[in-house]
Order: C-alpha cells, then structure tokens, then sequence
C-alpha cells in the first residue's frame, strides 16, 4: 500500500514491491521519530537570550513563542489525534515529519516574533500528529508487553526534548547559530522520509468505508469509558504538572539558570535545561514498582521544584543539578506509572485518540502556566517570579501525592 492510497483510505490495487522490516525496525522507526520530532522542537531553548538580542523581544515574547507551538500541539491533537487510527500510522507519521520540516525551516530563517510563532505552529502541528501515532504503534507492535511499550513512548518523548537542547548548544557554536542547528535537523527529517515511504505499512487499525471516507477524519468529542476514567484524570493530572515544570525549564530557564552558575555558555546552559527531561527518559529504564511509586514520585517532584529556588538563592550550580536530576526521577517514574494505567484499560481501536487526549490536558501545562510566568518575570523580576512558580508547583504536586497515597491506602474491591 502506498502513503497515498493510505491518505485517501483506498485499499491499494496491487501489491508493490517495498521494504518488509522487521519487528524491530518498525520499533526503532516509531520511536526515532517522534524522538527527532521533539529535538527539533527544543532546539530553541538554548538559542533563546541568542534570539531576544537578535530580534529585539522580551521575556514575555519568549513565552509566546514557546506557547505558540504548544497550543498548536495541543489543537491538532484534539483535531487529528485519531487520524492514524483510520490513514494508518506509517502515513501520519509522514505527515508530521513533512510537518517538522517546514516548521524548521521557518523558525531557523525568521526574522521576527510572528515567523518565530508561525515556525513553532508547524513544529507543533508536526509533533501532534506523531504523538498519537507512535504511541499506538509501539503497543500494537508489543500487544503482550504493554508497560515496555509505555516505556519505549515516554524514553522516546522525554529523550528527544531533553536532547534538543543539548545538541543545540553544542550546535550553536558553528556559523550561523539560530539557523545551523535547524538545517542539520532538516537532513536528518529527509533522511527519515525514505525509510518510512519504502516501508511496507500494516493496514489501518479502523479503515473508513463507504464513498466518503474523509468524513471520519472530522473532529470527535474526547471521551473516555467509564472503565478508564479515573486512570485518564490522574495521569492527565500527573501530565499537566510535569509539562508546568519541563514548560519552565524550556522557554525561561536558560536565563535564570545562566544566572545561577555565572555563565552564558549555550552548551552548558542546553544540558541545564534538559537536564530534568533527561532524567526523565533515564528512568524509563528502571523497573521500579510498589503501591506507593506514584506519591513517592510526586513527593520527590515537590521537594526538587523547590532546591531549584533554593539553588537561586545560594548561587550553588550543583543544587541546581541536584534538584533538576531528582525532580526529573520522579516526575518520569510517577508519570509511567499512571500512563501505562490509562494506555491498559483503553480499547486498543481508540489507544490513539485517547492517549492524544492525554496530551492534549499534559501539553496545556507547558503553555498556560508559562505564560503566567512571563507575565509576572515582567511585573516583579524574574527571580521573584520563579520563586513563586516553584511554590505553587510545589503544593501541586503534594496535593496529588495526598490524593494517590489515599488511594493507594484504599483496599482492594
């Protein structure tokens, strides 16, 4: 079947000649994307004190720009996030790579904070379109293995934002530092496309009958059973916090971390920034398991946001690492968790939509939150902005501690 008879959900009139991968590959390929999706959607975050002198915008502008991408995420997904269930994975995931390039290409040639925001809806748009697709994959792929397919989803996500500013950083040091980094991103999106066209797509999961298939393509009310809902509010809940936290340590703290280390070198600060997403993705890797994982985790989280703040004050760089590694742990253990709930008890012919419905909420606390702290680093300075996010985020994250150890406390029916 090609991309284009999965786009208009034709069945395909003949077989034709193409790459047969096997299981492995098709895992490799469902995680490399959405992990190359996410380094270029963070490939800004070092490049951000860069783009204020450049252009000439302030912190809030920053935050508008960060936002932008994460309410375009957040649109499309709510729009397309059950698109894949019915054109097929392999061919969504084409689309978001095409997604990613474009919205590359604007953002590393913009001249101004509308091309910017337009640059980041693209790579929004991009990402959104991949999330749901590459997690339903991963579990079609592992049908008795669940939890490694949850694991595989949230390494591959959290990986790829922790690594973009990273690899930016060290990037930015070539010619040309707010464009370099996203014309090698684009070559390695080109080389992606050639893999995915010649890879021979397993059919889709729902395919559209009738003489007009576009219409399931339209936009559907969310909606959870009544069997996973309660595992949909907590980890929708669970998600909205950490991307507050991850939101922060994204768009505005490059700057206030620079402050804290008397540094203004863009690889340091890039690895500062990714720091918590990559101890995130770590802990993937880790089988830790128990009644009390969860608040144990979000514990963890509380008493981390406020070493950041700490940190601050003392001026000590090796808090603040501290405190990003252990808030990173525990926002990834606590997180899996309650994710690999929800992905269990949903059907597997909606696993696309309603994990995107997930994200929808998760994302939502990267761009609302963040906005806030923009507004107020503008009013009362950023150190004093911050110091009251970490609080807040903190008390967040106790509350939901309290509300899982009750549960956890609860005896089984």
């Amino acid at each position: 079947m090609t991309v284009f008879s999965e786009l208009r959900m034709r069945p395909a009139t003949a077989d034709r000649w193409g790459w047969d991968a096997s299981l492995t590959a098709r895992l490799v390929m469902a995680g490399v994307v959405i992990f190359t999706l996410l380094v270029g959607a963070n490939l800004a975050t070092p490049l951000y004190p860069l783009l204020q002198a450049k252009l000439g915008i302030s912190a809030l502008d920053v935050t508008v720009a960060f936002s932008v991408y994460v309410l375009a995420l957040v649109a499309t997904l709510m729009l397309a996030g059950h698109w894949s269930d019915h054109i097929g994975r392999r061919a969504a995931l084409m689309l978001a790579v095409l997604a990613g390039l474009a919205g590359g290409a604007v953002f590393g040639s913009a001249d101004s904070l509308l091309m910017l925001s337009v640059g980041r809806a693209l790579q929004g748009i991009g990402v959104a379109l991949a999330t749901g697709a590459s997690s339903a994959a991963l579990r079609e792929l592992l049908p008795s293995r669940p939890e490694w397919a949850s694991r595989f989803t949230l390494l591959a996500s959290a990986g790829g934002v922790a690594a973009g500013p990273v690899i930016s950083g060290v990037l930015s040091l070539l010619p040309g530092p707010t464009s370099t980094p996203y014309v090698l991103h684009s070559c390695v999106l080109v080389a992606l496309l050639v893999p995915l066209f010649l890879l021979k797509a397993r059919p889709a999961i729902k395919a559209a009958a009738g003489p007009q298939p576009l219409r399931v393509l339209a936009p559907r009310r969310p909606s959870v059973s009544s069997e996973a809902r309660g595992a949909f509010w907590l980890a929708s809940s669970v998600g909205f916090l950490s991307f507050t936290v991850f939101g922060f340590c994204l768009s505005l703290a490059p700057g206030y971390f620079a402050q804290i280390v008397h540094a203004d070198s863009r690889p340091l600060i890039g690895l500062l920034a990714g720091l918590a997403l990559g101890a995130s993705a770590v802990s993937q890797l880790v089988a830790v398991r128990g009644r009390f994982v969860v608040p144990a985790g979000l514990g963890m989280l509380a008493v981390s946001v406020l070493l950041i703040a700490a940190a601050a004050a003392s001026s000590s760089p090796w808090l603040l690492v501290l405190a990003s590694v252990t808030a990173g742990l525990g926002q990834g253990v606590s997180f899996r968790t309650v994710f690999n709930d929800v992905a269990g008890k949903v059907e597997p012919s909606r696993h696309a939509q309603i994990i995107s419905t997930v994200y929808v909420i998760t994302y939502l606390g990267s761009a609302v939150p963040v906005i806030g702290l923009g507004l107020a680093a503008g009013v009362v300075g950023l150190q004093a902005a911050v110091a009251g996010f970490v609080v807040l985020c903190a008390v967040l994250a106790a509350v939901l501690a309290a509300i899982t150890i009750r549960a956890a406390l609860r005896p089984a029916a």
